[in-house]
């Protein structure tokens, strides 16, 4: 899959759905406007039903190419009541911008959180801001990877939803450079310490490369600036084993990938791995890269419930089709 289930034996980081982020995205809009999601909780609601009170949800943007954040987004939730829960969204720039936890100017206090079907869109100064449950634009023919690629034609997630957070802004709020390097990382406080628990900018990596489960929980707590060092020789070994690579092939073909930072140039269209649009076959691309071009389509289409603004996510589907 994409970053679904990103944890120790496929499942969800800590065992908690409410702290897995299944996609990124980035992409620009007419007006010079840059917008950015981040996706978590597959299978939303049931593998959880609101944000983690206790998780700071978070984008990093890298404006200067040291795979280091420059300007940082955090989304913090509160304690869900009711059946409602509210947001509080920051931006950090500069050393601030590197650390974990949320800080920074708040550009965002007390925002609802939409659980229900249509969302809420809030704006405060340039900014436009939305979370809650979507319909999930991941699509891939699961069943088909699993079962050797032998295709079923199914849609995994044309009936799934996730809990989307959409952010959008002037690209200037950015940076003046039009090149910017996107990631996005799930901590959990636990005992007064804040530890990450889930990362990722390219999707479907960690799964197809980390098959260890130590491996999978390190890189979850890693940084992208040491991704190169770091993953170079076993993600080599990898793909000479799965495509069978030559050695400097597999370390060219990994150089699209590491470290696992989204570049995405916005004088051009957003189209994987220029950044990421909502309708980009992310699960054809890996397949075609992990397989070294023997496999070049899971024959899935792009999902067709996108909306045309704001939040652009689609309308979640009933709960009873979720599940």
């Amino acid at each position: 899959m994409s970053h679904h289930l990103s944890g120790p034996d496929l499942r969800s980081p800590m065992g908690d759905a409410r702290l897995d982020l299944t996609d990124l995205f980035a992409f620009t809009v007419p007006g010079d406007r840059t917008v950015l999601i981040m996706n978590v909780n597959p299978l939303a609601p049931t593998g959880g039903q609101a944000f983690h009170p206790d998780a700071v949800y978070r984008v990093n943007v890298d404006t200067d190419g040291d795979n280091q954040a420059d300007v940082a987004f955090s989304f913090v939730f509160s304690e869900p009541r009711d059946g409602q829960q509210t947001a509080t969204v920051y931006r950090a720039t500069g050393d601030r911008a590197r650390a974990h936890d949320a800080a920074g100017q708040e550009i965002f206090t007390d925002a609802p959180v939409a659980f229900g079907p249509e969302p809420y869109v809030i704006e405060a100064g340039p900014y436009l801001f939305s979370a809650g449950l979507r319909s999930d634009p991941f699509f891939a023919d699961l069943d088909g990877i699993v079962q050797d690629f032998r295709w079923t034609g199914v849609d995994w997630g044309a009936d799934k939803n996730v809990f989307g957070i959409v952010l959008e802004m002037p690209d200037a709020q950015l940076s003046a450079d039009p090149v910017v390097g996107v990631w996005a990382r799930v901590s959990l406080r636990q005992n007064g310490v804040l530890q990450s628990v889930d990362r990722g900018a390219h999707p479907s990596l960690t799964a197809y490369f980390n098959a260890d489960n130590d491996a999978k929980v390190a890189y979850n707590e890693g940084e992208p600036a040491e991704d190169w060092e770091t993953y170079r020789e076993p993600w080599t070994a990898v793909l000479r084993h799965t495509g069978g690579y030559e050695p400097l092939d597999a370390e060219l073909a990994l150089r699209t990938v590491l470290p696992d930072v989204l570049r995405f140039d916005r004088d051009r269209p957003a189209a994987y791995p220029n950044g990421r649009a909502l309708t980009d076959d992310v699960t054809s691309a890996r397949l075609a890269m992990i397989s070294g071009g023997r496999i070049t389509s899971d024959h899935i289409g792009p999902h067709t419930d996108l909306l045309p603004e704001f939040p652009y996510l689609g309308t979640p589907h009933p709960a009873t089709a979720a599940g």
